[in-house]
């Protein structure tokens, strides 16, 4: 996707080898017009996969994610992170560890949110190591959801996590595929869509 490559060299930041800074546009800061033109970009490439539920995980994925769901016509769904007081209903867990972060999290959907009847469309903002994209997976598994496919928005491909997906069967669509972060350049790949 031109618009989303162009952003990231223009306002992204290189933090090291393995980490990019977004957070002007996507990760704390939300630019709506590319968030819409983004799940707009998910939509078409998935549009005749009948999927019935958007899945991801708090905070950063929820804008493209809610973008894709509009698009799509269906509900969004997205794993919490930490289980509020009104939770109280059975719930899916799976353990998620955030490359970023240097943590893992136990996260949760309501039973009654996802089942068997749904076809799942997984989206999330980086691709990096696919431990958030797996535990998202498990979810889906406990509930006998279908997934159909994970859309990413930024993947590092240089690390393994589109290799973990696709060895699970799982459709890999990024919209912005890194190369390399080293020397804080971005260096880029074809992307998926």
């Amino acid at each position: 996707m031109k618009e989303l490559v162009a952003r990231i060299k223009e306002d992204g930041r290189v933090l090291g080898d393995g980490v990019l800074k977004v957070d002007s546009f996507v990760t704390h800061q939300v630019d709506p017009v590319l968030m819409e033109e983004i799940g707009k970009r998910f939509a078409q490439v998935f549009q005749a996969a009948n999927i019935t539920k958007v899945v991801t995980i708090e905070a950063s994925g929820i804008a493209p994610a809610l973008y894709t769901a509009q698009e799509l016509g269906v509900p969004l769904v997205f794993a919490r992170k930490s289980k509020s007081l009104t939770m109280n209903e059975e719930l899916l867990t799976a353990q998620v560890y955030s490359f970023t972060k240097q943590v893992t999290s136990t996260v949760s959907i309501s039973k009654k949110f996802l089942t068997e009847n749904d076809n799942v469309l997984l989206i999330d903002d980086f691709l990096a190591n696919g431990q958030a994209a797996k535990g998202l997976i498990e979810l889906c598994q406990q509930a006998g959801a279908h997934v159909e496919g994970i859309g990413i928005v930024i993947e590092k491909s240089f690390q393994d996590g589109r290799e973990l997906l696709e060895d699970m069967g799982i459709k890999v669509v990024s919209l912005a595929r890194i190369a390399s972060l080293k020397a804080g350049e971005v260096e880029f790949i074809e992307e998926d869509a």
